[in-house]
């Protein structure tokens, strides 16, 4: 019987030493001590937001094993596996399962723009290789392939490990189709809107949020479970001010950068970014005027949470 797993897991950050050079081990044993310490249960290593196309090789090797072996089944540890040439994603994907991962988050192979029966093929050959669960990850504005409810359910209903979708396409609308053309056998996870997508039907949160703020992240999902909306919403409408802050005029995905900015503020320094992403470093005061702005806002995310979590204990 395979685990089910449900919750906020945070798709982390890859800490790097200065200008780059090297992952930082001695940040990257804090920061997943804190993950813990918050009630996080679950971190997704190079995914996007962990810069997974800067990582070489031999620093996927380490870093996963390490990973894995200082969690020590504190939380699940999911891995980032795709590559655009399926015998990588194989081979990446074999190698964490033999490194001790509880599950794999894959996008299909991205630049080509596959057809789905390319894609199929992709996650077989995956498939045949290791034997942990996988989540789908669907997000065309990076992989430019928008997987269809319809390729989902197949691909659902041909491997048993296949039983997870980060649905980030931003149309709500698709969790209810994926369910509805995997007969149930997928498990819709949000890739953004929480308390639009789990009323949807989603059972996870693949949440970049909680690289520096994962007390409220765990929190609010939750309460999103417990179909506890107004909590849900008190805690999302203010999420919703950091986006409003980092996309103003930033470069593409600068929220990488951002919240490795925001992780140092909340006590728990990540270093900078790889190239060719924006370094924080670079934007000089823009950077840390946008992150004064947003220092109050985990700050007032504490305050929500002690507020509705001391309303409930008072309710007992």
């Amino acid at each position: 019987m395979r685990p089910t797993y449900s919750g906020s897991h945070t798709v982390t950050v890859t800490p790097f030493t200065p200008g780059g050079a090297e992952i930082d081990y001695e940040a990257w044993e804090g920061f997943l001590d804190w993950q813990v310490s918050c009630g996080v249960p679950g971190v997704i290593i190079l995914g996007t937001t962990g810069e997974f196309l800067t990582i070489s090789d031999a620093e996927r090797t380490a870093f996963v094993k390490h990973t894995v072996n200082y969690v020590n089944g504190r939380m699940v540890v999911w891995v980032g596996t795709m590559n655009a040439y399926t015998p990588n994603a194989v081979r990446y994907s074999k190698e964490a399962e033999d490194l001790g991962a509880d599950g794999l988050m894959i996008i299909p192979p991205y630049y080509y723009t596959p057809t789905d029966d390319e894609i199929f093929e992709y996650y077989r050959a995956i498939c045949d290789a290791q034997d942990l669960q996988i989540m789908l990850y669907n997000n065309p504005f990076t992989s430019n392939v928008d997987m269809s409810a319809k390729l989902v359910g197949r691909l659902a209903k041909s491997f048993e490990q296949i039983r997870y979708i980060k649905e980030a396409s931003q149309r709500i609308e698709r969790i209810h189709d994926i369910l509805v053309e995997s007969e149930g056998h997928m498990i819709p996870w949000a890739g953004q809107s929480i308390l639009q997508s789990y009323k949807m039907g989603a059972k996870g949160y693949v949440n970049p949020y909680g690289n520096y703020i994962p007390r409220a992240s765990v929190k609010f999902v939750e309460w999103a479970e417990q179909e506890r909306w107004d909590d849900v919403w008190a805690v999302q409408s203010v999420i919703a001010k950091f986006d409003s802050i980092i996309t103003d005029g930033h470069p593409l995905y600068g929220h990488q950068c951002y919240s490795k900015a925001l992780a140092a503020a909340a006590g728990h320094p990540v270093g900078d970014v790889r190239a060719p992403i924006t370094t924080f470093e670079s934007l000089g005061d823009e950077g840390r005027e946008r992150v004064a702005r947003m220092v109050p806002l985990m700050q007032e995310l504490d305050s929500i949470v002690d507020e509705i979590e001391a309303r409930a204990v008072a309710a007992e």
